[in-house]
């Protein structure tokens, strides 16, 4: 099989991972014009720093022992097979960074054969790329499940950050699903790398500079494959960055790519709007204090798709309303619909000179479309809607863009998560 022929099969496999930011584009270089958007496998994730990196998003193989009912490249489907060797995918690798079409590798896989030798293999091509043709870019590679500890410590210190995916949010779901996998096999990893990454951090303070991942671990969930809830997933989410210390857990909307009695009906569309709410709670839980418990319970197991989760909180919290702009701690702003965390910040900073009035509010460009059913200035309330009535639920409703609802989360509307 050509080279070029096993890119465009692997890329294609590798497109439902979402452990990285797809670029939606397909424009080609033309000449006398910069850049090419078009090769199969680009995508993107940003630094600490807040830079966007091009990577070349592919799997090592497509071939798979597994038969788990919701993957596209489970055993059974009847779908083309490639698979690179190490030599391969370096030469693609290089050579798309040469073209500057990427600055670095996103590396997932199938399991061929077992999860051992797939991780040995994914191993041999990053110390190739490495070692051999001195490979200096960003790397974020798969870690295999059920792959001996060994071998994902030595794929960590070749790679900058590594995902440990649990696919599935609950062991129901994966005895149903995926019966060939185990959570322990994702679970004990997780923890390893936990550890390794403490443990290289320590030795950064005292002997040498760091290398086990250094841009740490994250992981997936499938949204909408079980009948798992929204309390189920976000609880789950809680406990991994409490226990595990995660950069980052990536939610994806489930594709019927397969037909299953145990799978939701083909004729459904993937629940974006389901996975948009939980990335909107993530943001929450990692950036504005709240915890799981608080945004869902058992009487309220999933989130409302006409309001985001900040507003749906509000609405159900409405004792904690209206709060005074200027004498509300940072922590109560944060909760308020309409202001995030930078916002907050200013407002503290601001009336500290002093007190602030509804007019201030708006030269400050707080999204006062939201905010102004919550807050008071200088003891006024401007909402013009009886806080207290059922008439707010429909009014926030209405608010909602279908534009900023649907589709892929985009890294220039990162401040409608805070806001």
């Amino acid at each position: 099989m050509e080279l070029l022929d096993k890119l465009q099969i692997l890329a294609d496999s590798a497109k439902y991972d979402v452990s990285c930011s797809s670029s939606g584009s397909s424009r080609s270089n033309k000449k006398g014009q910069l850049g090419n958007a078009a090769p199969a496998g680009i995508c993107h994730s940003w630094a600490d720093d807040g830079r966007c990196i091009s990577l070349l998003k592919i799997l090592f193989t497509n071939c798979c022992v597994y038969d788990c009912k919701y993957c596209v490249n489970r055993v059974t489907n009847d779908v083309p097979r490639a698979a690179f060797t190490p030599e391969e995918l370096c030469e693609i690798t290089v050579e798309f960074y040469r073209r500057n079409y990427i600055e670095g590798l996103f590396l997932s896989s199938a399991v061929i054969k077992s999860p051992d030798y797939t991780m040995e293999l994914i191993i041999t091509a990053l110390k190739k790329l490495r070692q051999e043709y001195k490979f200096n870019g960003y790397i974020h590679v798969k870690s295999i499940p059920g792959a001996d500890l060994r071998l994902v410590y030595q794929a960590g210190l070749l790679a900058d950050r590594m995902s440990i995916n649990i696919e599935l949010p609950s062991l129901q779901g994966l005895k149903l699903l995926a019966p060939q996998k185990n959570a322990e096999s994702i679970i004990k990893p997780m923890a390893f790398v936990k550890d390794q990454i403490q443990g290289a951090n320590e030795l950064t303070i005292y002997r040498k500079k760091q290398l086990f991942i250094p841009a740490g671990q994250t992981t997936q969930l499938i949204v909408g494959a079980t009948q798992d809830s929204d309390l189920t997933i976000l609880k789950l989410t809680s406990e991994l960055y409490r226990r595990y210390q995660l950069k980052r857990v990536y939610y994806s909307a489930y594709v019927p790519v397969n037909d299953d009695s145990n799978l939701p009906s083909l004729n459904t569309s993937p629940p974006l709007l389901r996975e948009h709410r939980i990335y909107q709670a993530d943001w929450l839980l990692r950036f504005y204090g709240f915890e799981a418990r608080e945004l869902l319970d058992e009487g309220h197991a999933n989130f409302d798709t006409k309001l985001d989760p900040k507003c749906d909180w509000a609405l159900r919290n409405l004792g904690c309303f209206p709060v005074e702009i200027n004498r509300a701690p940072m922590e109560m702003l944060m909760r308020v619909p309409g202001i995030g965390y930078q916002m907050a910040q200013r407002i503290v900073r601001a009336r500290r000179v002093a007190a602030l009035s509804y007019d201030d509010l708006k030269k400050m460009r707080v999204v006062l479309k939201r905010a102004r059913y919550f807050i008071t200035c200088k003891g006024v309330y401007y909402g013009g809607v009886n806080i207290d009535s059922e008439d707010l639920y429909p009014v926030l409703a209405a608010q909602e863009d279908p534009k900023n609802v649907y589709g892929q989360i985009s890294m220039f509307e990162m401040g409608s998560f805070a806001k």
